[in-house]
């Protein structure tokens, strides 16, 4: 087992990559491009968001914040008043990670969980049964009234919503006049993973809101809410201000958005990673003790490990999380993965599995 460095790359997070080459020349030419004006009145803001205009093929407004936290927080808030509910998934972000983002900033509107015990749920997934009957369970004034439905593309367990999917899930949100919310924190790897056009699961799905992420894609900072219902951004710019999510040098969170989305740099990233995911899978899923809750259909491994392979892992270096969902351990891959990083990983687990046998 390799124990004399601790690995340059890790599985904790794609969050722990760096910048994506282009995504940090574009932040240098916006650096080298003189005084702009600020609060994204500048050329590289406009031009980020003409280019996500062209990527989904429609005129939909979007915004800049600088986390994914501030963005499902926010688009929530715009979507719902204090006395609604959002419907999402248990393993939702917004429902585990947030620390009540969500609703805080909507004034107080409650989340409601679906079940958990479906083939489906245990995917990570919501489906319209369960849409259905928390939209049905109570009618009266004491119960909030469900006003969203939240899904998570790519889901917290790595794997992704098809397009019919998307679509049986907005239609019942449409029959029972909900708003269709879409957490795309991996929405990239979700696109590189369906291979289907952006629009395709998204508002041509029905999906009212996206908030697409970039920091876990090669971005520094700063993801985009895009709002395809344009009237539900009315007063959206108020409310990103009031959050503290204003930036006054607002170019150097779109600007990289630039270089990401020139040469389709986020769907190359994004199928890397994805790619590193189902490499990693090949190399430890038939290794003894070890067990794959599902095939990867993203950028993320959940598996059971023996524990003392777990601690054998730690002593050598490396670093991956056990606590999120999902009940095994998460091993992330980012767009800068190698496949050296994943083979050595494999070496050692299997070393750590063969010792622990």
């Amino acid at each position: 087992m390799t124990t004399s460095t601790t690995p340059r790359q890790q599985f904790a997070s794609d969050n722990l990559a760096g910048i994506c080459p282009e995504a940090l020349q574009s932040l240098l030419d916006a650096n080298a491009s003189g005084h702009q004006p600020a609060y994204g009145d500048d050329i590289w803001t406009q031009k980020s968001t003409d280019m996500l205009r062209e990527l989904f093929q429609t005129d939909c407004d979007v915004y800049y914040v600088f986390n994914g936290t501030a963005a499902n927080s926010l688009a929530l808030a715009s979507m719902c008043q204090s006395y609604h509910s959002v419907i999402c998934s248990p393993v939702a972000h917004i429902e585990t990670d947030e620390c009540g983002g969500p609703e805080f900033f909507s004034n107080g509107s409650k989340l409601l969980v679906g079940e958990s015990d479906s083939a489906a749920a245990l995917l990570g997934k919501l489906t319209p049964d369960a849409v259905e009957d928390l939209v049905t369970k109570r009618h009266d004034i004491h119960y909030p009234k469900p006003k969203v439905v939240s899904l998570t593309q790519a889901t917290e367990l790595g794997t992704v919503y098809s397009v019919a999917e998307v679509r049986a899930i907005a239609a019942i949100a449409k029959r029972r006049h909900l708003k269709l919310h879409m957490d795309g924190a991996r929405f990239a790897n979700a696109v590189a993973a369906l291979d289907v056009h952006p629009s395709e699961i998204t508002w041509r799905a029905g999906v009212d809101v996206l908030c697409f992420g970039g920091t876990k894609n090669g971005l520094p900072v700063g993801e985009a809410v895009v709002f395809f219902d344009r009237e539900l951004s009315a007063d959206f710019a108020w409310r990103v201000k009031q959050a503290g999510q204003l930036a006054s040098k607002m170019r150097f969170i779109s600007a990289p958005w630039v270089g990401m989305l020139e040469h389709d740099t986020w769907l190359r990233n994004a199928r890397h990673a994805n790619a590193m995911a189902q490499r990693l899978y090949q190399a430890i899923h038939g290794l003894p003790g070890v067990r794959v809750l599902h095939p990867p259909q993203a950028n993320a491994v959940f598996a059971q490990l023996p524990a003392a392979s777990i601690a054998r892992l730690h002593a050598a270096g490396w670093k991956f999380y056990e606590f999120i969902a999902g009940g095994g351990c998460r091993l992330m891959c980012a767009w800068d993965t190698q496949p050296e990083t994943v083979d050595a990983f494999a070496a050692d687990l299997a070393a750590a599995c063969a010792q622990a046998a």
